[in-house]
Order: C-alpha cells, then structure tokens, then sequence
C-alpha cells in the first residue's frame, strides 16, 4: 500500500467537483440507523440477485420425465439461447423443482452444530396462542417441511421455540420459528460474511452473467445429530425438530458460507462470485460462459447442491446483484430500492425517519455528500421529546429524491491501478470519493460521508481533513491495501503525518486517532 498527500491541478478539480463525497453513517443514542424492524422484512423480499432485462422462458426434461421451464436471457441471439438450453439440459440433475428433490449435502462437507453451552439449561416454551386464519398456513408449511423430510416429530425434545407467522408482500404467509432464546445459548461463529462492496465490483465488467440460486438454501446442510433434539418448535399439539439446518438459527449464515468458500475455492473471483445462496456467474462471452456454467454444474453435482432454476437466470448482460445492478459499463443503484425511497412521503414521525436513513443507507454509495444532506433529519432524532418534521428537512427530502434520479453510473476497477481520493470537509459531516483516472477523465468508484459528532464538530479544518483520511482509510481499507492510493486536497495535510512538527500541528487529546493511522 502506497498513500501520497498532493494538491489538485485545477483540471482534476473541475472533474470531481461533482463528486466531492458521500455514503454516511449516523448514532443515535447509541444505535447506527441501518435497515431493520419492518424494513427489514420488507427489503428481504427483493431477491438479492435478478437478471434486470427481458428473460424467455425454455422448456427442458427432468430427470423424471417432467417438462419444466427454465430462464434464458432474452437479449441473447436465438443461437446463443439454444447453447445456453443445451447445456442447462445437459445439467439438468443441478436443479430441483421440490424440496423432495434434493438429497443434501455430505454431512462431511457441511454440518451445523449448536455448540450449545453446557451450562445452559434448556427451554421449553409454551405454545403461544395463534389466530384461527393462521392456523392453516402452518398446517400447510409443516406438511411441506414433513414431506421433504426437513422435520420430524419429536416426543422427547430438548430445548422448544415457538412459531411466528410474518406477512409476505404478496399477501402470502411465511412461517418462521423464534430462536432467540437458543441463540442466547450459542457462542457466535466469528466467519465473516464476504465485504459485498468487494464481491461488486469484481463483478463488473463482464457482459455475460448468470444468476443462480440455491433451492431452499441453508435447508440442504443437516444439523449435527445430537443437536437435533434442541432445534425442536411447537404447534397445534405437537412438536418437531429440524434434521436441516433451519433459518434463523445465529450461525446459519455463516456456516452456509463457510461451506460455499469451501465448495467453489477454485472459481471464487475467476468466474464466480458468492453471497450465502446466491451465486453470480461471469464471462467476457458466451463460449468462456457456456466453459463456466459447466464447471460450477460439476461442482454443485460433486457436493449434492441443487439451485432453484424458477430463480435463476442465464446469459444475462445487467443484473441486481446483492442490491446493486451489473451492467458491462459500471454498477448502478438498484431501481426498486430507488424507487421505494421516491414514492416514499415525507415521515410522519421518528420511527419513519429512522427508515428513511435506514433505506438511504442502502444507496449511500451512489449519494454525494449524503452526510451533509442528511444532517437534518438527524437533527430530529437527537433527544427531542416531540417530534417535528421541518421546512429544513422537507427541502433536503425533495433534495435526495432528485439526487437518486441523477445517481452517477460507478466505475469497475483494474487490478494494481492507481487511484485517487478526494477530502472534502463540511460544518457538520465529512465526505470523501475515491476516484479512478481514465485518460483525462476521472470516474467515480465510491461515495462516502460520516455526520461529525459531539466533540469533532470543534475540530479545525485540518484535523478534519486528517480525519477524514483516517476514516477513508478505514472505510475502503481493501482499496488501500490493493492498491497506490494519491490524496488529493489543497490544504497541507502531509505536515500532520510527517515531520518533527507533527505534534505541534495536533492538540494532544486528538493523537490516539492519528496513532491508528500510524501503525498502518
């Protein structure tokens, strides 16, 4: 990693002076404003992959004899669609169309185990009283679950959790079993889900995609037998236990993805990208695509992994991939997630402000100085008894929602380029953008802003200007370390980092956050 402090020319000024900076990250009483509660629920109904241009839909043959129905790009060429049917037929085992179909992976490849502390004593709960209108829902999905031999009936259980029934957007039911008292239980697996920002944008640029999509993801890893009593639940006047790992479970994620980085270590960034379930699939064309498709299909067969073929979609050149959209030219905001925040009205009280920062949060970075814009309405959640949505915060609304329908188009990245960063210093936010030089052009790859707080809204201009640097450093660490990074401001920043001088330059009680910096 190589970092160096220098001035703008006035020409590089003039082409970022649209950009100066962006993404934010806001307290309030201790809480980071992100999406959660009801809005967590409503986004996780958008599929975290999508193909964003006409899909055909193309018949194939089961295994069983069935004719089934699989989705092929429609901005392919008619023969290009038959190659792309004639090899998803060749592979037609990778898919299944039930839950009946799948067989599970090798408990010796993937296993999810509780850990439960031994000290812990299990809970039973009590079956909590349901309505009679979801009484049927949960018959139905129990069957479901019987019949794909997901759940049995248990008579001795270990620990009991209750049933809860949440609303999907089409009306539908979805049943989920509360585990919060067993995750209490559970120490934390400490893998790390991938940095979606990284998995991104060494997505872009690839004008051949195809989205897969695990079927009933986390149901196809088993839980480790003597585990099996405590993931147990209870409805009507019976109970059951889950032999697949279920959702909801505090390690689920992580021991999916654990399994995934294990199953595709080999194609993971050469022609593969992986978030939990879904698996993103790149090519420079359709024959390097067509060699692709094939290895992960031998892959999946390997491990006994089946997708979901009504989700996937193949030879896409755009698609939504985890809340961004792909296209060969750069990364665009997802439409929905722009749309949502447009047609929202204005927020009635803090509850819906705190969904507001949460959705902008999703876009922030495409948002240019989103900090500083959004500083009022974070004004109306600092420790104010009644709630006011004022003219100020009206005006910044309106503001964003014309921002998000000029939401810049950001660049892809080659590996080992230089790249630039721009500081930029508000009254009461500060905002950086990390730009890549293209000839004589300069191209955005990312926008980020963090609202000043308490005791750094005293700070001079050129401790925050060091802040900012430091805060940049942090924030898009991998853009540092995998690459030369060029500072660029008009104020003397390299005299706080270098020199005899330097402590002169900072009062005292600010030198643990330069320290940070230091040690990099």
């Amino acid at each position: 990693m190589k970092v160096e402090v220098t001035r703008p020319q006035e020409e590089e000024m003039e082409e970022v002076q649209e950009s100066a900076d962006a993404m934010f990250v806001e307290e309030v009483e201790g809480e980071v404003l992100v999406p959660g509660g009801e809005d967590a629920e409503e986004w996780g109904e958008q599929s975290r992959l999508e193909a964003a241009e006409e899909v055909v839909e193309m018949e194939v043959l089961t295994r069983g004899g069935r004719v089934e129905k699989v989705r092929v790009s429609g901005g392919l060429t008619p023969e290009a669609q038959d190659r792309m049917l004639e090899c998803i037929q060749k592979n037609v085992d990778v898919f299944a169309w039930s839950a009946t179909e799948m067989p599970g992976i090798d408990a010796n490849v993937a296993c999810d185990r509780l850990n439960l502390n031994p000290e812990a004593r299990p809970i039973q709960q009590k079956k909590r009283s349901t309505a009679d209108k979801l009484a049927e829902p949960i018959r139905e999905e129990v069957a479901k679950l019987l019949k794909a031999d997901f759940v049995s009936e248990i008579q001795y259980p270990g620990w009991v959790s209750n049933v809860v029934m949440v609303k999907k957007g089409d009306g539908r039911w979805r049943m989920c079993i509360d585990f919060s008292l067993l995750n209490k239980s559970c120490p934390k697996d400490c893998y790390h889900l991938p940095w979606i920002d990284a998995l991104v944008d060494s997505a872009v640029g690839f004008p051949v995609m195809s989205f897969l999509d695990a079927f009933s993801g986390y149901h196809q890893i088993r839980m480790h037998p003597p585990d099996i009593k405590d993931v147990s639940f209870i409805t009507g006047d019976r109970c059951y236990c889950y032999k697949m790992m279920p959702f909801g479970l505090k390690n689920a994620g992580a021991t999916f993805q654990k399994m995934m980085d294990r199953v595709f270590r080999e194609q993971k960034g050469r022609n593969l990208e992986v978030y939990v379930d879904d698996l993103m699939i790149k090519s420079p064309d359709v024959d390097s695509h067509l060699q692709d498709l094939e290895e992960t299909f031998a892959t999946l067969r390997r491990y006994k992994m089946r997708l979901n073929p009504l989700k996937c979609v193949f030879g896409a050149s755009r698609g939504k991939f985890l809340g961004h959209l792909l296209t060969p030219a750069g990364v665009e905001p997802n439409p929905d997630k722009m749309r949502a925040i447009i047609e929202l009205g204005s927020p009635r009280n803090a509850k819906e402000v705190q969904r507001l920062t949460g959705k902008l949060a999703g876009l922030s970075r495409f948002l240019s100085r989103a900090g500083e814009k959004c500083s009022p309405f974070f004004k109306t959640l600092r420790g104010v008894q009644r709630f006011e949505w004022t003219p100020e915060c009206e005006e910044a609304f309106q503001s964003l929602k014309r921002l998000l329908t000029q939401a810049p188009l950001l660049q892809g990245l080659k590996e080992g380029e230089d790249l630039f960063l721009y500081l930029g210093v508000g009254a009461e936010a500060l905002s950086y953008v990390l730009v890549r030089a293209e000839g004589k052009r300069q191209l955005p790859i990312y926008y980020v802003s963090r609202v000043l707080r308490k005791a750094e809204l005293r700070y001079p201009i050129l401790e925050k200007l060091a802040f900012a640097l430091i805060e940049s450093a942090r924030r898009l660490r991998p853009y540092f370390q995998a690459h030369s990074i060029r500072v660029v401001t008009d104020h003397p920043l390299r005299n706080i980092f270098e020199g005899p001088t330097r402590k002169l330059t900072l009062s005292h009680g600010r030198l643990p956050w330069l320290k940070v910096q230091n040690r990099g």
